[in-house]
């Protein structure tokens, strides 16, 4: 199984590499290319970074994204990736792939960023990986035009949103599953398992 992390240029994506390594026969690879990264079995959208510059880079293969995962090309976008995922972002210019409707907008809440260990509320599972308490690190969260894609909820102070959702073969989390212990690795690994059968 080839699983393609898309590389927008913005950060350390070897504990991801690693946590995807972990599943048997998976093949990891890194593409900077938007095009080259749909020739893969499973994409994935990693989590650092900015959504202005990360669209940037997406830009001269969004189209073709985007109708690859409308055509069921499996992928997990975390974090920011799970943000490319939607329409746009108050964080940057530029469109996102719009596959999930809505807007990504600034945490409403004192402290921001939202940096640590925070709860999962409701059905975040894939196959045999539940998920509870998570990793989160991030200053900005979807807002999901359509509840019913969502499959967990967090709160960070005040501000309730979601922590995960998902559509067809396309799942995206807030929370850093490479940073979430082993139940983090072993939520990839379902993702993958999932995917491979």
């Amino acid at each position: 199984m080839r699983v393609t992390l898309f590389d927008y240029g913005a950060g350390n994506l070897h504990s991801l590499a690693k946590a995807l390594a972990t599943v048997p026969g998976a093949e990891v690879r890194v593409q900077e290319d938007p095009l080259r990264a749909l020739d893969t079995d499973v994409l994935v959208l990693p989590g650092v970074g900015a959504f202005g510059a990360a669209v940037a880079r997406l830009e001269p293969g969004r189209d073709a994204m985007r109708t690859a995962l409308e055509n069921g090309l499996p992928c997990l976008g975390i974090c920011l990736g799970m943000q490319l995922l939607f329409e746009g972002s108050d964080e940057g210019e530029g469109a996102g792939l719009g596959y999930f409707q809505g807007r990504v907008t600034r945490l409403s809440a004192r402290r921001v960023p939202q940096m640590g260990w925070n709860q999962v509320e409701g059905d975040c599972t894939l196959t045999s990986a539940r998920l509870d308490t998570v990793y989160y690190a991030h200053s900005f969260a979807c807002r999901a035009a359509d509840p019913s894609v969502v499959t967990g909820w967090t709160t960070h102070e005040a501000d309730r949103f979601p922590a995960a959702v998902r559509k067809g073969k396309v799942v995206g989390v807030q929370f850093h599953p490479e940073k979430s212990s082993e139940a983090g690795v072993r939520f990839v690994q379902a993702f993958l398992q999932e995917v491979a059968s």
